[in-house]
């Protein structure tokens, strides 16, 4: 795939290059500001963008607030957004609008060299990626009075795999249970979260957002 990365830390920006040069992709771009980056979309119009959120000019939510440009002026460019840290207004930003085609990972997952490379593929294929700590830290903040304390241990597991984007199929290897039995749970996770009427897909896309607050 074509892509367009922005990172401000010359080693970490050379060090993805290098990486997804070796697993076959183009970087199209390399570039170390906010600014950069949206113009290098315009000229380049990859498949995905890979931008950290702390970037000049002025170091707080600059690369946060290039992806969602890009996300409005080109809809069909996926996003993932790196992070140092799990800031939860971040994804929440990120998701809010059109939560398709959108990861948010922190920086120390570009270590795990296999689930970096496999949350940017999700996101090339249009999916949701999201850090499974992330994820963790959501689940784990969840009180009596709110749905999410309603799942099983085991639903929570499920939930914690949707929520990075995996598919039913890839849940029920990670589990070590039948594809059927992930069904079953999701279909029990829709009803505690009161999305038994929203139809198809969409409703997975509802679940993230539920517990993300959106």
């Amino acid at each position: 795939m074509r892509i367009v990365l922005a990172e401000d830390s010359t080693l970490l920006r050379e060090g993805l290059v290098r990486l997804l040069t070796e697993e076959g992709h183009e970087v199209a771009a390399a570039v170390a500001t906010a600014d950069d980056v949206v113009d290098a979309v315009a000229r380049h119009r990859p498949d995905v963008v890979v931008t950290d959120v702390r970037m000049p000019p002025t170091h707080t939510d600059d690369g946060l607030r290039a992806a969602l440009e890009i996300r409005r002026r080109w809809p069909g460019t996926g996003v993932l957004v790196l992070s140092q840290y799990v800031e939860k207004r971040y994804a929440t930003r990120l998701l809010a609008d059109r939560p398709e085609g959108v990861g948010y990972v922190l920086k120390d997952r570009v270590a795990q060299v296999d689930d970096f490379l496999d949350a940017l593929d999700r996101v090339a294929e249009g999916a949701t990626a999201l850090d499974p700590e992330v994820v963790r830290q959501v689940l784990a903040g969840a009180d009596r009075t709110d749905p999410l304390a309603r799942l099983t241990p085991r639903e929570r597991d499920v939930l914690h795999h949707m929520a990075q984007g995996h598919t039913n199929a890839t849940i029920a290897g990670r589990l070590h249970v039948s594809q059927s039995a992930v069904e079953k749970h999701i279909n029990t996770i829709f009803d505690k979260l009161e999305l038994s009427r929203a139809g198809g897909y969409s409703r997975r896309v509802l679940a993230v957002l539920r517990y993300l607050g959106v």
